[in-house]
């Protein structure tokens, strides 16, 4: 009978033994009152009434009340005394008050700190986008941004597409827009707009005056005025027609390869966005293009599971609502 007992008894206290170890492995954050009931236990302090702090703190009394009840379990001692006169701390409350003082002035300090990294981040945007976008597309989407968040300072870095990329996976920029085919390995993206590129040449040239569509063997087999290797216009052309001749001219932005274009030195292929100005006063005109089209998605992109936040988050809130 007596070693019966004691088996028992051993094997009460390893059980007691592992609820203990239970609750010491446990976090923190389950042996310690969430912040807002220790905000409501010192506003009770100081007001000497939960019906006053509960209106302070914007909560009914009843929600006010389990709160604090829901402390005291947790905490395992009485807290306050309420009566019809008010309400006091205990002794216990008052010792657990100034411990909460202490816990809530380090939660603003916090607080203070997390504002002023969020104030520091809020202070600028880096763009980075592929030419045309940034020539057609971004000062429009800019200004918008400027009317919401007039303290924060945009720098623009613009470049081909591959540039973009490389830009965001050096950390040099919060959030960047391309136009080629595919997303650039490392990045997220969401497409923001849609474009056509359309083959052009100054009214003097031979295919200005051309009866029949140009052929997709045609084109590709012309020397064009191109833009760079990596530009997102240069690589949907190539795949669109499975190669391309040798450049007639190699060009870096939109601009010069339409000024070029103009001047009569031979075709171009361009985003239909950066062409308006020229076709309207016919320095450019459009040649028809039969058995392909040059169809493409404007993306805003960003480092893979880094999604934009502040600044850079409201600007691809508003290319959505351009689109």
């Amino acid at each position: 009978m007596g070693r019966t007992e004691s088996a028992t008894g051993n094997s009460e206290h390893e059980a007691a033994a592992g609820r203990a170890g239970e609750t010491a492995g446990s976090g923190i954050a389950h042996r310690v009152p969430e912040l807002g009931a220790l905000e409501l236990l010192l506003a009770v302090a100081r007001l000497g009434s939960l019906g006053r702090a509960a209106r302070e703190l914007g909560i009914t009394q009843p929600a006010a009340s389990s709160r604090i009840r829901s402390m005291e379990r947790q905490l395992g001692v009485a807290l306050v005394d309420r009566s019809p006169r008010g309400s006091r701390l205990t002794d216990e409350g008052a010792l657990v008050t100034d411990w909460a003082r202490r816990v809530v002035e380090a939660a603003e300090a916090f607080d203070a700190g997390a504002q002023a990294l969020r104030d520091r981040r809020d202070s600028r945007l880096r763009v980075a986008a592929s030419m045309t976008i940034a020539e057609y597309l971004l000062p429009g989407w800019l200004i918008a941004l400027r009317a919401q968040r007039p303290d924060t300072a945009v720098s623009l870095l613009a470049g081909n597409s591959a540039a973009v990329a490389e830009r965001l996976l050096a950390g040099e920029a919060d959030l960047g827009f391309v136009e080629g085919l595919s997303v650039p390995v490392g990045l997220d993206s969401v497409v923001v707009a849609r474009d056509r590129l359309i083959v052009v040449t100054a009214p003097g040239h031979p295919w200005a005056r051309r009866r029949a569509p140009l052929s997709a063997g045609e084109l590709a087999a012309t020397p064009l005025i191109l833009r760079e290797e990596g530009s997102g216009t240069r690589q949907v052309l190539d795949a669109a027609l499975g190669g391309l001749a040798r450049p007639l001219i190699e060009l870096s932005s939109t601009t010069a390869v339409k000024a070029s274009a103009v001047s009569g030195a031979g075709p171009a292929v361009l985003s239909e966005l950066a062409l308006g100005e020229e076709l309207s006063a016919r320095r450019l005109v459009t040649v028809e293009l039969a058995g392909v089209r040059l169809d493409r998605a404007l993306r805003a992109v960003w480092p893979t599971g880094h999604r934009p936040t502040g600044p850079a988050r409201d600007l691809l809130a508003l290319t959505r609502s351009f689109h």
